[in-house]
């Protein structure tokens, strides 16, 4: 799997998990496959992130620490940057109403396989960059 787009650029992937040692092992996962990853730890590190950086795609517990879960943080997110794709992931993902979603986004149950989490989130910058550009 090549976490690149058309350009040679990686993709820029912002994670927010909460636990530990999961961030560790996916970041560093996504890391080996190609992507660059910032991983931080709650909703109000990620706004701040995404309004001082380029991001790709946003990666997301639901279940966040702080005050704002990852259904907030998405749509918080989407109002910083319209076009960000946004991908949930929760060992409760079935929880998640799909009314709480912003639209287009996408639900990964946990437990998840990192390599396909790096397909995933892929297909999905590819998807919302094919969409982007005109006929």
């Amino acid at each position: 799997m090549d976490a690149r787009t058309r350009s040679a650029e990686p993709i820029r992937v912002l994670f927010v998990e909460d636990e530990f040692l999961i961030g560790e092992w996916i970041a560093q996962s996504l890391s080996e496959q190609g992507f660059a990853v910032e991983k931080v730890s709650n909703a109000a590190d990620a706004l701040h992130h995404i309004a001082r950086a380029a991001v790709d795609i946003l990666l997301t517990d639901i279940n966040l620490p702080g005050g704002m879960d990852g259904a907030a943080l998405a749509r918080r997110a989407r109002e910083l940057q319209p076009d960000l794709p946004v991908i949930y992931a929760s060992a409760r993902a079935t929880l998640l109403k799909q009314e709480a979603r912003v639209p287009g986004s996408l639900v990964l149950p946990k437990p998840y396989e990192p390599a396909v989490l790096g397909t995933l989130l892929a297909a999905a910058v590819r998807a919302t960059t094919a969409a982007a550009v005109p006929a």
